[in-house]
């Protein structure tokens, strides 16, 4: 429990949303965030209805001199989400999307989860390019640059940014666009909450329909060498409209999964076809022909139902664990290392993803936004999880394993991915060049590190 709780004075009326402290009966509530491992109690949380809030929130936060968390969706690996006797600014509450359909754009506020924008978005056959799970926020995952399945065929979610609004850390309020604070809109796209709080997005939409050919294949985890050798050879042909997934997991016990399938170590490849669904087919064929799949459950289906898929998957409040690393290529070596250490897997909920890179991805120039990792030829995230904290040290440790047996190809590391791992990873995700630039703009607008509860670039 939070020791300073009672030691804070607070005019609550100069804020629309509302203030949570300790003792009240919603503080367990609102303190949680997705990941379990971490328990957190902030000294307050207050619970922004607006911008004006925010704005109050920030300059509250400089006068009480209390450390300030910002949470949107509470999705942060390492928990940065919340602190222990912190001012805890929620932006969970601003909730508004807008969608324009002619101009093909959408305005987002920063509480905006992805099942929420895409349920917008949808309404008119249109998307904006985000992540795998709906429960996760979307200003997190944007301002880290924003990996999903649409990003091959139309690029990061910050490549279809076109500005914000932002509360900096001496609660002004400014915009960023391509016109307006270049420097600064250059700086969120991939380089975090560093340099203020975003309340709100603007977003071009691509047209996309409501279906996608997609859906997972599954193979025996035994045949996962032939499995990635294959696909190794088969996506280097792949056009941007396929985007694939490849899982490692005892397969759970979901409706769609065969039953005879349930807790048996699979191999998994997820397709996501945005295109000609006749196209795919061709594509995809040879996939579904190589060996003997166990399940194949790639098919047409709505793109709201595709990007739900992963939910059941990272449930809130379980105990995570996370280390990444973009690679060049999937060698034999690498191939070999997979296949020995997923075998290995003890946790029934345990299930990390290699995502393919590449596609529009890499064809935005390098110096383009903060973002750094477009010419990764596979990223991978090893995770781990639990229930709760029993089995939690033996995932761990698996993962710190796997993730060091590949350290020899490591290339870097994308920022949402990261854990709180030290300021030596944090300059490995931005490389030697942009971190300096981001330094920088770190000095001028938040000098005296305000926003420092994040993966932090410290102006100093």
């Amino acid at each position: 429990m939070s020791i300073l709780a009672g030691a804070i004075e607070v005019d609550e009326t100069q804020f629309r949303g509302n203030v949570v402290r300790p003792e009240g009966p919603d503080y367990d509530l609102h303190r949680k965030i997705w990941n379990g491992s971490f328990d957190k109690h902030p000294a307050l949380i207050v619970r922004c209805a607006g911008v004006s809030d925010v704005i109050a929130a920030v300059k509250f936060g400089r006068e009480s001199g209390l450390p300030v968390a910002v949470r949107s969706g509470g999705h942060s690996f390492p928990g940065l989400s919340v602190a222990d006797d912190a001012l805890l600014i929620d932006l969970a509450s601003m909730k508004g999307v807008r969608v324009d359909p002619e101009r093909r754009t959408a305005r987002v506020q920063a509480g905006v989860l992805l099942g929420e924008l895409d349920r917008e978005t949808q309404a008119f056959g249109l998307a904006v390019p985000s992540g795998i799970v709906t429960h996760t926020g979307v200003a997190g995952l944007t301002l880290g640059g924003g990996i999903g399945w649409l990003m091959r065929k139309h690029g990061l979610s910050i490549d279809q940014l076109v500005s914000v609004d932002l509360v900096t850390a001496d609660g002004d309020f400014v915009k960023a666009s391509a016109d307006e604070n270049a420097d600064l809109f250059w700086g969120v796209r991939g380089g975090g909450g560093n340099f203020g709080i975003v309340t709100e997005f603007e977003f071009r939409c691509v047209p996309l329909g409501t279906q996608v050919l997609a859906g997972p294949l599954f193979w025996p985890m035994e045949q996962s060498g032939e499995v990635l050798r294959f696909y190794r050879d088969w996506v280097a042909e792949a056009p941007d409209e396929l985007m694939t997934i490849i899982v490692h997991r005892k397969a759970p016990p979901l409706p769609f999964v065969p039953q005879e399938l349930h807790g048996k170590p699979v191999v998994m490849v997820i397709c996501c076809w945005a295109g000609d669904a006749e196209e795919g087919e061709k594509f995809i064929r040879p996939l579904r022909e190589f060996g003997s799949p166990v399940a194949d459950l790639c098919l047409p289906k709505p793109y709201a139902t595709h990007q739900s898929m992963f939910d059941p998957s990272f449930v809130p409040h379980r105990w995570y664990y996370f280390k990444s690393c973009d690679i060049a290529e999937l060698s034999d070596e690498i191939i070999d290392i997979t296949v020995e250490r997923s075998l290995k897997i003890n946790s029934p909920l345990t299930s990390f993803p290699i995502w393919q890179m590449g596609g529009a991805v890499g064809r935005v120039d390098d110096d383009e936004t903060a973002f750094n990792g477009r010419s990764a030829g596979f990223t991978y995230n090893i995770g781990a999880c639990t229930e709760a904290s029993e089995g939690f040290d033996e995932e761990r440790e698996w993962v710190r394993s796997f993730w060091s047996a590949l350290e020899p190809w490591h290339e870097g590391v994308y920022v949402n991915f990261l854990g709180d791992e030290g300021d030596d990873r944090i300059r490995q995700s931005y490389g030697p060049k942009k971190y300096d630039r981001l330094q920088a703009l770190k000095r001028k607008y938040d000098p005296d590190n305000f926003f420092r509860i994040n993966q932090n670039i410290s102006p100093n």
